[in-house]
C-alpha cells in the first residue's frame, strides 16, 4: 500500500520542513495512532495508512493552513493508480477525511472519525493537549490512550512503522 514511489512522489512535492511539525515524523505517530485505534473502531486500515501519507502532503505552511486538507485529497486523487491502487469506497473515505480533517469535528463514518482522532492524538507535538470532547471516537477518548500518545507527541518519539523507518534513515 504505501511504498518507497509513493512517500518519494509526495515528499518531492512538499513544501515544508520534511522532518518538521507536520513532517514525516508527523505522520508514523498518526499512522501508529490509526492503527491502534482501528483494532477498536473497525475503520479501514488501508485508509488510516494513506491518511497518514495524504493529510499534511499539501500544506504551504506549519502555520494556519486551513486548505491543506482539501488540496492533500486532491494529491490522493492524482496519485490513485499510480503510486497507490484504493477500492472506491475506501478512496472516498480518504478523500472524505483528508478534506474535512481541519474543518469538521467528526463525521457519521467510523473510518473517518478514527482518522481524525489519529492526527489530534497528536496534538501535544504543538503544544496542545488532546480535548476528549473534541475526539470522535471511545477509543480515542480513554484516558491511557490520550496519555499514550501524548508521551510520544511532547517526546518526538518516531515509531518503527514504514513512515518512522523513512524519517529515522530517509529510505525505506
Amino acid at each position: 500500500m504505501i511504498n518507497i514511489e509513493l512517500i518519494q512522489a509526495v515528499k518531492n512535492q512538499f513544501e515544508v520542513d520534511w522532518n518538521g511539525l507536520h513532517g514525516v515524523g508527523h505522520w508514523a505517530r498518526v499512522y501508529d495512532n490509526g492503527l491502534h485505534l482501528a483494532q477498536s473502531t473497525g475503520a479501514s486500515t488501508n485508509v488510516v495508512r494513506l491518511f497518514a501519507v495524504f493529510h499534511d502532503s499539501r500544506r504551504f505552511t506549519d502555520g494556519r493552513d486551513m486548505e491543506h486538507g482539501p488540496r492533500g485529497a486532491q494529491l490522493a486523487r492524482l496519485y490513485r493508480g499510480k503510486y497507490f491502487e484504493l477500492p472506491d469506497d475506501e478512496f472516498d473515505l480518504l478523500y472524505t477525511a483528508c478534506s474535512l480533517h481541519t474543518r469538521a469535528t467528526t463525521h457519521a463514518d467510523s473510518t473517518v472519525q478514527t482518522c481524525f482522532d489519529a492526527d489530534r492524538l497528536d496534538l501535544a507535538r504543538a503544544g496542545k493537549t488532546p480535548d476528549p470532547k473534541l475526539l470522535c471516537t471511545g477509543a480515542a477518548r480513554d484516558p491511557k490512550t490520550i496519555q499514550w500518545a501524548t508521551q510520544r507527541s511532547l517526546t518526538g518519539f518516531v515509531p518503527d512503522n514504514i513512515l518512522g523507518r523513512l524519517s529515522k534513515t530517509g529510505s525505506l
